[in-house]
């Protein structure tokens, strides 16, 4: 029992002398119940949507008011006429539009039956259906509050479109997050290890005192990857493409582009990191713990940014994942133009620049 004993005691000393498991035991699940817990939501609230009000009468500006009223949504403007609707939605920014027509007020009072057009960005499926049901739950409140104690109940029907994905299928929403996760991930795990690797085997003395510069070194061991990426890009829009039937709406040749610049990003970024730690086996664990879960959570793929303590969205923004992603949605499923994603692109490039020259600047020319 006494041996027993000590050699618990020795065990208890290793874990707490060893850091990485203490991060591993302590700290993962405490930032994991934090986030999932308060900060990860899939509760929409402050949706921005616009309203076409062709009635502009007393019922469709109650509804109105109701809808305002309501936390879920944030009526971002008012448009005049429906044609303007797809263009809202093309900024990205719209989740939802109510359309209510010039006779509302009165088919209601006459008819007692009424309708309006609830139409959403359905390329998130499950935000879609949250929305729509928000906006049926206000109408049918509306609707019971007008017919208390009347013989004839008032019936508001609202009609629902689905833009971008009417069947309302999965895959226009994973394929894009999948994307980003595997690409990202895939390209910093790979080249995370390629420098200290070399430290490892005792190759470096070879690469060191060869006359080539160290962006030439950086370079050769990023191009490989970067060809193997795009074999890997090929598979996943072929495999969306003619297994998921999943057609791409935009330019081919500009989401390839945009995929490079991710690529690239990534790679950059492993590099850094394996110019700065000093195995293989840290390299992994950092770009891991790094990338994966910045990248599931606060990619936007699994839940929406604009529901996140402020905090949580500044982070977002440093995560390369949550650019791309909606690039690789407004240009597949939305078909749109690289007027539309530039913003975008330019923050994807500052990333790559940026990820390129910290990588450059740590790469050290002499062992130690």
């Amino acid at each position: 029992m006494k041996q027993l004993l000590s050699f618990v005691k020795k065990e208890f000393y290793q874990v707490f002398r060893d850091q990485k498991t203490l991060i591993m035991l302590f700290g993962l699940p405490i930032v994991q119940i934090v986030l999932f817990g308060f900060a990860l939501t899939n509760e929409i609230k402050n949706a921005n949507i616009v309203i076409v009000d062709n009635a502009k009468d007393i019922a469709s500006q109650q509804i109105i008011n109701k809808i305002q009223g309501s936390k879920f949504f944030h009526i971002q403007k008012t448009l005049s006429s429906s044609s303007q609707i797809d263009a809202a939605f093309k900024t990205g920014t719209v989740k939802l539009a109510v359309v209510f027509p010039a006779n509302f007020n009165n088919d209601l009072s006459h008819l007692h039956k009424a309708s309006i057009q609830v139409i959403a960005d359905a390329s998130d499926p499950n935000t879609a259906l949250t929305l729509q049901n928000y906006i049926s739950s206000i109408v049918m409140d509306y609707q019971t509050q007008l017919s208390n104690n009347l013989s004839l109940p008032y019936t508001i029907i609202p009609e629902v479109r689905m833009l971008y994905n009417p069947d309302l299928r999965g895959a226009p929403n994973f394929v894009p997050g999948v994307m980003a996760m595997v690409l990202l991930l895939v390209c910093v795990m790979m080249t995370s290890v390629s420098i200290v690797r070399e430290k490892e085997l005792g190759t470096m003395e070879v690469l060191l005192v060869s006359p080539v510069k160290p962006i030439i070194i950086i370079i050769s061991k990023a191009i490989p990857y970067l060809i193997l990426s795009w074999i890997n890009l090929a598979a996943i829009l072929l495999l969306s493409v003619y297994a998921l039937d999943l057609p791409i709406q935009g330019s081919i040749f500009l989401l390839v582009m945009e995929s490079t610049l991710l690529i690239m990003s990534a790679l950059a970024l492993g590099l850094f990191i394996s110019t700065v730690t000093s195995s293989q086996q840290n390299a992994m664990f950092a770009s891991m713990l790094g990338m994966m879960l910045p990248t599931i959570m606060l990619s936007g793929f699994m839940f929406p940014i604009a529901n996140m303590p402020v905090a949580l969205q500044v982070i977002s923004n440093i995560v390369p994942a949550r650019w791309y992603y909606i690039i690789v949605k407004d240009v597949m499923l939305k078909g749109l133009g690289f007027s539309s994603i530039w913003k975008e692109t330019l923050i994807l490039a500052s990333m790559t620049v940026f990820f390129i020259v910290i990588a450059l600047r740590n790469f050290k020319i002499r062992l130690e």
